[in-house]
């Protein structure tokens, strides 16, 4: 493990203090042979330590579920199963809040509401949002003051209680598919066929910076999309390249995009 690494991968001041803050954590459960975990990271935040770290042995990205957006990394000696990411000993818990029904508060109100209790963005993994109740993962030192602390969001009164992660209920994500066919993989095509905006307009959005391949951003529109990439395009949302076809006679690439609504 080469910890100079990191001035090649930050791409801003932030980038080296955060991938720093990772390097340590898990440098120092390697080398004391124990568990450690770092905070909940974002899905650029993420790549950027698969950057640094690489494929390494015992290192978990992990959210609380197989499809969490924001993850842990959490590193597990070679005596350790992997069931302890699910498992009592988890570092992640997830917390369900309760509430009427009819009040239906938003994302926005549970992230404001956790904010407000005075935690870190960092200690807040996803939040699962259901008829009645929100599931969402917390670092498990953070639990108990939320427990104690977090009684409403917004004007809506919350009934909370830590349940275990295999009783986590995740939402059905609401998916627009889109069949079409395009000259090439290229960025920015994929996002006017996902977006259904004009070929120009998703080059000029691609180079004001507004565009993200699995979290990593990226402002070359002549960028290859890989298949089942997921493409996010600030103040539009996101699209999933699916699925990709082979090139009709015409030289045409069928592709299924996925837009999540």
């Amino acid at each position: 493990m080469d910890r100079n690494r990191i001035e090649k991968i930050a791409r801003t001041p932030e980038d080296r203090v955060l991938l720093a803050k990772v390097w340590d954590k898990i440098s120092a459960g390697v080398r004391r042979n124990i568990p450690a975990d770092t905070c909940f990271l974002s899905p650029r935040e993420l790549e950027l330590t698969r950057y640094l770290f690489g494929e390494m042995e015992g290192l978990h990205a992990f959210g609380g579920y197989e499809d969490a957006e924001r993850k842990m990394l959490i590193y597990l000696p070679g005596y350790w199963d992997e069931s302890a990411l699910t498992g009592e000993e988890s570092p992640i818990v997830c917390l369900r809040a309760e509430f009427y029904e009819g009040d239906a508060p938003t994302h926005r109100d549970f992230l404001g509401a956790l904010m407000g209790a005075g935690i870190g963005r960092e200690t807040v993994g996803d939040l699962c949002i259901a008829p009645g109740s929100c599931d969402f993962l917390v670092t498990a030192p953070v639990a108990p003051y939320l427990l104690r602390n977090l009684t409403s969001a917004g004007r809506v009164k919350l009934r909370l209680s830590a349940i275990p992660l295999s009783e986590l209920r995740v939402p059905e994500p609401q998916i627009q598919e889109i069949r079409d066919t395009v000259a090439s993989l290229r960025l920015d095509g994929i996002i006017a066929s996902g977006f259904r905006m004009g070929r120009s307009l998703a080059a000029q959005q691609i180079a004001a910076g507004k565009a993200a391949i699995d979290g990593l951003p990226c402002e070359k529109p002549d960028k290859a999309v890989p298949e089942g990439a997921k493409i996010s395009l600030r103040g539009s949302g996101k699209i999933k390249l699916a699925s990709v076809g082979a090139p009709t006679k015409k030289g045409r690439i069928p592709v299924v995009i996925h837009r999540y609504v």
